[in-house]
Parts: structure tokens; sequence; C-alpha cells
């Protein structure tokens, strides 16, 4: 069973950058198609960025296109999520999740069976 642990939150200041990481206490990423979400105060869960098992098949909101970019990095087990260009409107609470044994990727809840508990990012000045 996967235990997901997200790290790399913080609070930056717009137009700065952050780096998360999806990491697990046991098993391994290799066989799941792993995405971010992210949640805001008052807002439902909304899909960020995906990746598919072999890492060949990625998938973006319209939201953070360009500006995030995730990443499988299969020496660490880890799925990693680049924000770059961040705006207060990126303040949320951010998700690891896991679909295992789904090869590709898609930005919706149900695909994924594992969660982790979030890492909180702030945008603000």
């Amino acid at each position: 069973q996967l235990q997901l642990v997200e790290s790399g939150g913080g609070l930056v200041q717009p137009g700065g950058s952050l780096r998360l990481v999806c990491a697990t206490s046991g098993g391994t990423l290799d066989y799941s198609a792993v995405a971010w979400f992210r949640q805001a105060p008052g807002k439902g869960r909304e899909g960020v960025a995906c990746i598919s098992t072999t890492g060949g098949n990625t998938g973006y909101a319209d939201s953070v296109q360009g500006r995030f970019t995730i990443s499988r990095d299969y020496a660490k087990n880890t799925v990693d999520l680049q924000l770059n260009n961040l705006t207060p409107e990126d303040t949320a609470v951010y998700f690891c999740a896991a679909g295992e044994f789904q090869h590709l990727c898609a930005l919706v809840t149900y695909r994924y069976n594992y969660w982790g508990q979030g890492t909180q990012v702030t945008v603000s000045s």
C-alpha cells in the first residue's frame, strides 16, 4: 500500500518559484499514474498536473500551463512539481495522488486511489 508524502510547500512572493516533491514511505511509484491536485479555501479540489507511468504522457490545467512542470525521478522514486511565476491565485493546499496500475493520467480525482496529506503553498507579498 502506498503512503504518499508531499514536501516543498511554503510562502513565496508573486513571481517566485517552488518545487514540490511527492514521495512514498513504502512501495514504488513506478506502476502508478501520479497527479497533483490543489484545494483553495472554500473551493473544490482542482487537478493541476499529472504524469503517466512512463513519463511520456503529461497533462496540465489551463491555469498552470506553461508555468508548472511535472516530472518523475525514478532513482529517487519521486514525482516533482516545479511551480514558476506563481500568483496569489495559486495559493492552496497541494495534494499528491497515485493511481496504482493506471498507466495514463487524467486530472480527475476518481482515477487515484492513494492520496497524501497535502502541503501548503501561499503566494503573497
